[in-house]
Formats: structure tokens, C-alpha cells, sequence
């Protein structure tokens, strides 16, 4: 991959002028290339990783990874299936996977009931959909390459025997 690309992977806060350092080039050829990178669709969006559990006021989303065994169609295989399932609003992400099941989905929703809701009523019914195994997340350690820290503290009693 290219260099600016892997820069701005690691940290996308990095200027063009910070990047022309880091690699000897001068600013403008870098913002060229940025800008030609995102012409052309190989730099889709720029993200801050959250750790939301250390926001106290931030309602608790929660988060499920869905895998989804379908049946693939005639001549379209699972292509098209994918699409009518990731333009869901509630799909966060979806992946074709090899192995038992066929789709790895990332699902978010306000509360448990939202994300079962989704399953139950738009997901499961579907023509092509075989069926579903759910994976709620409970805690992350770690995200996009970035460890977690969390605040909260051991709150467990040490037992000695």
C-alpha cells in the first residue's frame, strides 16, 4: 500500500505538510494525491475511534455481530442479496465470509430489543436468509488497532486462601 495511504490509516489528523515531512516530498504532491485518492474512492471517509464507555451522559448503544447463512440466486449469487441487507439502517457493516455461514454483519441498535426486533422482523423473514446466529458485544478491548482504556475500576474483593 502506499505510504500516504498508511499514514493516514494510522491517524488521519496527519496534514499534508506533516506527511511531506515524514516522507521528503513536498506538501502540494501529497495533496495531490489525497485528493486523487479520494476522487477516485480508495479513501472513503476519515474516522475518530470513540471509546463511548468513558462518556457517562452518551446512552449505551448496543452492538451485535450477525452471522446470516443465505441461499445465493440464480446467476446473481450473493451479491445482490448483500445489498438488500446492509441498505438496512441498523447495518453498521457487512462482509462475505467463507466458513459455516456466508455474511458477517456488525449490527447496531438503541437496546437489545431494538437489535432482536430488527432479526425477528426484517432479517429472518427474508426469501433468501437460511438463518441467523447472533453475537451481542459486551465489552471492547480494543478497536481499528487502538487498545481501549477504560476507567472503571477493579471493584472486585481479593479472595486469599
Amino acid at each position: 500500500m502506499d505510504e500516504i495511504l498508511e499514514i493516514l490509516e494510522k491517524d488521519c489528523r496527519n496534514r499534508p505538510e506533516d506527511i511531506a515531512k515524514m516522507l521528503n516530498k513536498k506538501p502540494q504532491s501529497i495533496k495531490q494525491a489525497i485528493a486523487k485518492y479520494e476522487k477516485e474512492g480508495v479513501i472513503l471517509k476519515y474516522k475518530a475511534v470513540i471509546n463511548r464507555e468513558v462518556i457517562k451522559d452518551v446512552d449505551s448503544e448496543v452492538r451485535a455481530l450477525i452471522e446470516v447463512n443465505i441461499t445465493p440466486q440464480k446467476d446473481l449469487g450473493f451479491d445482490k442479496i448483500a445489498e438488500r441487507i446492509y441498505s438496512f439502517p441498523e447495518v453498521s457493516s457487512c462482509y462475505l465470509i467463507s466458513g459455516t455461514y456466508d455474511l458477517l454483519l456488525v449490527v447496531e441498535g438503541r437496546d437489545l430489543h431494538t437489535v432482536s426486533r430488527f432479526i425477528a422482523e426484517k432479517l429472518s423473514p427474508m426469501e433468501n436468509v437460511k438463518g441467523v446466529v447472533t453475537h451481542f458485544l459486551l465489552k471492547k478491548y480494543k478497536e481499528d488497532g487502538v487498545i481501549l482504556k477504560h476507567k472503571e475500576e477493579n471493584k472486585r474483593i481479593a479472595i486469599s486462601y
